[in-house]
C-alpha cells in the first residue's frame, strides 16, 4: 500500500466527517470522488477489505431493491457485509462505501450499467448479477447496444466473473452469448397473462435481421422468445420460476435449480418483484445462503427508501414508488390500474442530469390507461410538470399542475371537503430519480407529524387533516374535471359521427416498430387527436416491418427514428418504396420526419461510421466530422416560418447534416444551446414541398401546436384532392396546456 492510497483514505475519512458532521449530508459520492482523484487505482486496494468476495447487482430497473434485498438476506445468514444502500452506484459511491465501512466477509454492490467498466475490473467480483436492460437516459447513456458493450467489456476484463443474467431479457442473453464469463440464465417458465404495452425496447433479433417472436412475453420485451430467422432465443433456465400466483398478497412461486425447487414468496404485489425475487433466489443459491435464510430477509424486507413504500395518512393508504423509464411508468400503471375504488395519482418528473435531460419517453407510458376511470383525479408535479401535463391531456386526462405532493394533498383535501373525492381515498405518488426524494421526504414527515397526534383523531376523514398540509386561509383548490373538448363545440364539418360520409384523414405510420427511438410515435398521438377533438375522422394506418401501404391513399406520412440496426433496416424497406415516396412528396404529400428518418430523406446518411445511400428525396445529406460518441445533445428553441411562438424541442445526434442549394430550413436555432443540423450554420432542419424534416423531438409537435396545425392543414388539402370533397377550415384548440410547456422551457433555454 503506498503513499496515494494512505492519503486517499485520508481525505475519504476527513470529507465523510465534515459532511456528516458540519454539513449534516449524507456522505454517499464525495468521499470516494475525493479519493479516488487522489488515487484512481483505489478500488484495487480496497477489495481485500471483502474477505470472501463481491457480487455486483447491474441492471435498469430495480438494482437498488434487488441488492439491498440480497444485502439482508446475506446478514440473515450470518455473512458479514459492505454495501451502498443508499443507491450511490457509481464508482464513487462503491469506493465510499469500502472507505467508510469495516472490512466483512462480502461485499454487496449495486453498480451503474454504464460504470460496471471501471468498477468490475478492479472488484474482480465473484458474480455479477445482471437484471434487465432498458432505454433509460438516452442523452447519458445513448442506445442500448452501446450499454451491452460496455458491460461485456467489463466482463472481458473480468473473466473469472460469473454472470447470473435474466435469459427471459433478449438484451441480456446477447451479452451472455458473447462473453467467456461462465454464465447461469434465470428467468419465467410460465405466462404471467399480463396485457402488453404499447411499446417495447427490443423487436429486432440480435444477432440476425429477423423480428423476435413470443411464445408469451411478460412486459417490455422480457418474455420467452426466439427468432424464425435464426438460432437466437430464449437459453433453457437454470433458475425457472414456476406455478406463480400473482396477487394483492404478493408474489409466490416454485424456483427450480440445479439442486431442487422450493417455493419463495414475496409480499410485493408486482410483475417485476417476480423477476427481482428468482434473480436473488439464484444468486443467493450460488453463493450458498440458505433458502431459509432467503425467505426470512424477503418477508422482513422493508426498505423505507420509495421503493414500494406505504404510508397511512390521514385515513388514506398512500404509495409512493420510483419509476424511471417508460417500462418502470407502465408497471407502476398497472399497480394503479388494479385499484379500483377511488383515488388520487400525481406523478413527478424532474429532468436533471441524473435523471436525463430529454423527457420524450413519457410519450412511451400507456397513460391511456387511467383515462375515463371513475372517481380518479391526476396532478403533474416536478421540473417538467407542464410536459407531463401536455402527454396526460393527449392521453384524455386532465392534469393540474402542482408544486409538490404538499401541494397535491391541500388539492385533494379541498375535493373530499367539496364531496367529489371521499376521505378515504387512495393516493399514489409516483416519481424519477431526482423527483423521489422531496416527495419521500415530504412523506415521511406527515408520518411523522401523524405519529405525535391523538390516537382518536388519527384517522380523521374530513378534508386535509393535520398530518397533511392544510390549505391556506382563503386558498381555493383546482378541481379536476372530466377533460373539456379544446375545441369547444363540435364544428359543422366532419363532427366524426359514423353516419357521415365523411372520409378520414388517413396518416401512414412508417415502421413504428423500427422507428421510435425518442417517444416519437407521439406526434402521431398528437396528430391523431387534434383531428379528433375538432371532429375530423381520421385513420392510422401503422405499417410495420414487412408490411406494405398504398400511399395513393395517404394524407400524411409519419418517419421518426431508431437505433442504429433497427434503422439500417428500416431504411431498406423504404429505399424499396424510393419512387412511391418520391411521387407522393412531389404530389404535394405532408411528410414529417423525426431524427433518423430525417437523414433518410437525404442523399446519404450515417449508418454507425458507415455512409449509406438515403432515399434522395430532399437536397442534403448526413456526415460525421467525429465519432459516434460526438453528439449534439440539448434542448433548443427555433425560430421557425411555420410558427409564431418559438418552436422548443431536444435534439441527440451524432450525424451533421447538410442542406444543398436552395434547401430551407425547418427553424433556426435561437437559443444559447442546441445547435440543430451541424456545428456550423444554426439551421436546424428542412422543408421541402410539404415535407419538414427536423432533429427536433419530445416529441416535436407536443410543445409546438401550430406546426401540427400546419401538417394537418396540408394533410387536408391532401384529402379534398385525393377525394374531391372540400378541405374544411381547422377551428382553433384551447392550446393553453401545450403553450405553457412552450413557455417555460422558452423562459429557462433563454436564461
Amino acid at each position: 500500500m503506498g503513499l496515494r492510497f494512505t492519503l486517499a483514505k485520508a481525505a475519504g475519512a476527513v470529507s465523510t466527517w465534515g459532511l456528516r458532521h458540519v454539513a449534516h449530508r449524507p456522505a454517499a459520492n464525495l468521499p470516494g470522488k475525493i479519493a479516488l482523484k487522489v488515487d484512481p487505482v483505489l478500488l484495487d486496494e480496497l477489495r481485500g477489505k471483502c474477505a470472501e468476495g463481491s457480487v455486483v447487482t447491474v441492471g435498469t430497473n430495480g438494482k437498488t431493491s434487488t441488492n439491498n434485498l440480497l444485502a439482508d438476506a446475506f446478514e440473515a445468514a450470518g455473512r458479514t457485509i459492505i454495501c451502498n444502500r443508499t443507491g450511490a452506484n457509481l464508482a464513487a459511491g462503491i469506493a465510499s462505501a469500502l472507505l467508510q465501512q469495516p472490512a466483512a466477509q462480502w461485499g454487496v454492490f449495486e453498480c451503474d450499467e454504464l460504470w460496471l467498466a471501471h468498477v468490475l475490473p478492479r472488484l474482480r467480483s465473484n458474480y455479477v448479477l445482471l437484471l434487465n436492460l432498458f432505454r433509460d437516459q438516452l442523452d447519458r447513456c445513448g442506445e442500448i447496444d452501446r450499454i451491452q458493450t460496455s458491460i461485456a467489456g467489463a466482463l472481458a476484463a473480468s473473466p473469472d466473473t460469473v454472470l447470473i443474467y435474466n435469459a427471459d431479457d433478449p438484451l441480456c442473453a446477447r451479452i451472455a452469448d458473447t462473453v467467456d464469463n461462465r454464465s447461469i440464465p434465470f428467468g419465467l417458465a410460465e405466462s404471467m397473462d399480463l396485457a402488453q404495452n404499447t411499446v417495447a425496447d427490443a423487436q429486432m433479433c440480435q444477432k440476425c435481421d429477423g423480428m423476435i417472436q413470443y411464445r408469451y412475453r411478460q412486459y417490455g420485451q422480457l418474455g420467452d422468445y426466439f427468432c424464425e430467422r435464426c438460432d437466437f432465443a430464449r437459453p433453457e433456465l437454470a433458475y425457472a420460476g414456476r406455478d406463480i400466483s400473482l396477487g394483492a398478497g404478493g408474489v409466490t412461486m416454485e424456483v427450480c435449480g440445479p439442486a431442487a425447487c422450493e417455493r419463495v414468496r414475496t409480499p410485493q404485489p408486482t410483475p417485476y418483484a417476480a423477476y427481482n425475487l428468482v434473480a436473488a433466489y439464484a444468486l443467493c443459491r450460488e453463493t450458498g445462503i440458505p433458502t431459509a435464510a432467503f425467505q426470512r430477509a424477503v418477508e422482513a424486507f422493508d426498505p423505507r427508501n420509495g421503493r414500494l413504500q406505504r404510508y397511512r395518512l390521514g385515513g388514506r393508504d398512500v404509495l409512493l414508488n420510483l419509476a424511471k423509464n417508460p417500462t418502470g411508468f407502465n408497471q407502476n400503471l398497472k399497480i394503479v390500474e388494479a385499484d379500483r375504488g377511488p383515488k388520487m395519482v400525481a406523478f413527478f418528473i424532474n429532468d436533471q442530469v441524473a435523471d436525463g435531460r430529454d423527457i420524450s419517453w413519457i410519450w412511451d407510458i400507456d397513460f391511456e390507461e387511467l383515462a375515463d376511470r371513475p372517481d380518479t383525479v391526476v396532478f403533474a408535479g416536478g421540473s417538467r410538470a407542464h410536459d407531463l401535463a401536455v402527454r396526460l391531456k393527449y392521453a384524455g386526462i386532465e392534469a393540474p399542475v402542482v408544486d409538490s405532493i404538499d401541494d397535491a394533498f391541500v388539492r385533494l383535501g379541498a375535493l373530499t371537503a367539496a364531496d367529489v373525492m371521499p376521505a378515504d381515498a387512495a393516493v399514489y405518488a409516483i416519481a424519477n430519480y431526482t423527483a423521489l426524494p422531496p416527495v419521500h421526504d415530504a412523506l415521511n414527515a406527515m408520518e411523522a407529524a401523524e405519529a405525535l397526534r391523538p390516537a382518536a383523531s388519527a384517522e380523521a376523514p374530513a378534508g386535509a387533516t393535520a398530518a397533511v398540509p392544510a390549505a391556506p386561509a382563503g386558498a381555493t383548490a383546482t378541481v379536476p374535471a372530466a377533460p373539456a373538448d379544446p375545441a369547444g363545440p363540435a364544428p359543422s364539418v366532419g363532427d366524426g359521427d359514423s353516419s357521415s360520409a365523411e372520409p378520414p384523414v388517413v396518416i401512414a405510420h412508417m415502421l413504428p416498430d423500427l422507428l421510435n427511438l425518442y417517444g416519437d410515435g407521439g406526434n402521431v398521438r398528437i396528430l391523431e387527436q387534434r383531428l379528433r377533438w375538432r371532429g375530423i375522422p381520421v385513420e392510422v394506418r401503422r405499417v410495420g416491418h414487412g408490411e406494405t401501404v398504398e400511399l395513393s391513399e395517404v394524407d400524411l406520412v409519419f418517419m421518426g427514428g431508431g437505433p442504429d440496426r433497427e434503422q439500417k433496416l428500416a431504411s431498406e424497406q423504404l429505399l424499396a418504396m424510393r419512387d412511391d415516396l418520391a411521387a407522393y412528396v412531389e404530389a404535394d404529400g405532408p411528410l414529417l420526419a423525426i431524427c433518423g428518418g430525417y437523414q433518410i430523406l437525404g442523399r446519404q446518411w450515417l449508418w454507425g461510421d458507415e455512409l449509406v445511400p438515403g432515399l434522395g428525396i430532399i437536397d442534403m445529406e448526413t456526415r460525421r466530422p467525429g465519432t459516434s460518441a460526438d453528439r449534439l445533445i440539448d434542448n433548443m428553441v427555433l425560430e421557425s416560418p411555420l410558427a409564431t411562438h418559438p418552436v422548443v424541442g431536444y435534439e441527440n445526434h451524432a450525424g451533421r447534416t447538410y442542406l444543398g442549394p436552395g434547401v430551407e430550413g425547418f427553424g433556426r436555432v435561437v437559443s444559447s444551446c442546441g445547435r440543430g443540423n451541424n456545428d456550423d450554420d444554426r439551421v436546424e432542419g428542412a422543408r421541402y414541398k410539404n415535407v419538414v424534416g427536423t432533429y427536433s423531438h419530445g416529441p416535436a409537435l407536443s410543445k409546438n401546436p401550430e406546426v401540427a396545425d400546419w401538417m394537418l392543414a396540408r394533410a387536408l388539402d391532401r384529402r379534398a384532392r385525393r377525394t374531391g370533397q372540400a378541405a374544411p377550415k381547422l377551428v382553433p384548440l384551447d392550446d393553453a396546456v401545450e403553450l405553457a410547456a412552450n413557455e417555460v422551457m422558452v423562459r429557462r433555454l433563454a436564461k
